[in-house]
């Protein structure tokens, strides 16, 4: 029997600061309404850019209170009117604002049918689905240096092994011992500790004739140094900028970019995930199947964390960099 409340995580204020946006708040569980299925949330998929959500950024006109949260996990309890492909006890995954929640109800289509309930699985309904469509958008190809930024986290993890399984060499960037062994496990070719080694100067000595492909989370001085190595025809992809996401925005003055870019027919993209809503079921559906079949692998954080309760420790924890791998709130142990 369905429980007649759950709790969830809503901004009851805009603010990058995720703990001061955020409050637990307990409602009426309602079924789901026709063409929709209501989940039990087994786990929640910690993001970056959580912090944006929480400020409002993605809800461009919304007052708050808004819902937090970007992706679960988890089995279906009860389906609406029309709803015949999806069932209960089904396992599924799903992407959209309001994941820190005990339940969750979405549209039938937006749930996809996964094999098992795992961290490992949900780690590749945002972060997996990220790396896949922009190294699309990036255009990447068989036979090219590849540079991931931030590769031992969330997505970097992903577009390592992509661009590895595509035939690439690939180099990482990451900041500790711990990250460095994960990414040598992953696949990657070249490591660098850019808490101890120069990140401009290795590149230099190392590869010369730069870099055809970038997939850039980072942001300042790590972006600087990216768009400077690219090589001839080189494309460089953002998909964030975490080092300003809880600052305002750094305001540099230098010459303008299409200096640097012009010379080399060399270009800069980016990735907003919202904006390929569309290609992330597809994408989903091929990562599935290169995790089933043990070509692609999924690093969990192994700091676990319970509950709504700890998801804003569980946010603040991935903001801290200590993080290694996709970060995880567990909502459900199968034993409520």
């Amino acid at each position: 029997m369905l429980p007649a409340t759950y709790r969830k995580v809503i901004a009851r204020r805009f603010s990058k600061d995720f703990r001061k946006a955020a409050q637990i708040v307990e409602v009426p569980l309602n079924p789901p309404g026709p063409n929709e299925v209501l989940i039990r949330v087994h786990y929640a998929g910690v993001n970056a850019t959580d912090v944006n959500i929480s400020a409002g950024l993605y809800t461009p006109g919304a007052e708050p209170p808004i819902d937090l949260g970007a992706e679960v996990l988890g089995e279906i309890v009860a389906v609406g009117e029309n709803v015949t492909d999806l069932e209960p006890e089904m396992i599924v995954v799903t992407n959209s604002l309001g994941g820190y929640a005990e339940y969750y109800t979405c549209r039938a289509r937006y749930a996809i049918p996964v094999a098992e309930s795992s961290p490992q699985v949900l780690s590749l309904v945002l972060s997996g689905t990220t790396a896949s469509i922009g190294l699309e958008v990036a255009e990447m190809r068989s036979g090219e240096t590849v540079l991931v930024t931030a590769a031992a986290g969330g997505t970097g993890q992903f577009a390592v092994q992509l661009a590895k399984l595509a035939g690439n060499h690939v180099i990482g960037t990451c900041g500790s011992d711990d990250k460095i062994e994960l990414l040598k496990r992953l696949g990657c070719d070249h490591v660098i500790n850019y808490k101890t080694e120069d990140v401009g100067a290795v590149l230099s000595a190392t590869y010369p004739r730069g870099l055809d492909v970038v997939y850039e989370s980072v942001g300042r001085t790590m972006f600087d140094t990216c768009v400077d190595h690219l090589a001839i025809r080189g494309r460089l992809l953002v998909i964030g900028f975490i080092s300003e996401y809880l600052d305002a925005p750094e305001v540099v003055n230098s010459a303008r970019i299409y200096g640097k870019l012009l010379g080399k027919s060399a270009s800069i993209r980016s990735m907003f995930l919202l904006h390929y809503i569309r290609q992330v079921p597809e994408h989903l559906r091929r990562l599935l199947a290169l995790y089933d079949t043990g070509k692609l692998r999924a690093a969990v954080d192994r700091t676990r964390f319970q509950g709504v309760e700890q998801v804003v420790d569980a946010v603040e924890h991935l903001h801290s960099g200590r993080s290694t791998g996709k970060v995880v709130v567990q909502m459900w142990d199968g034993n409520a």
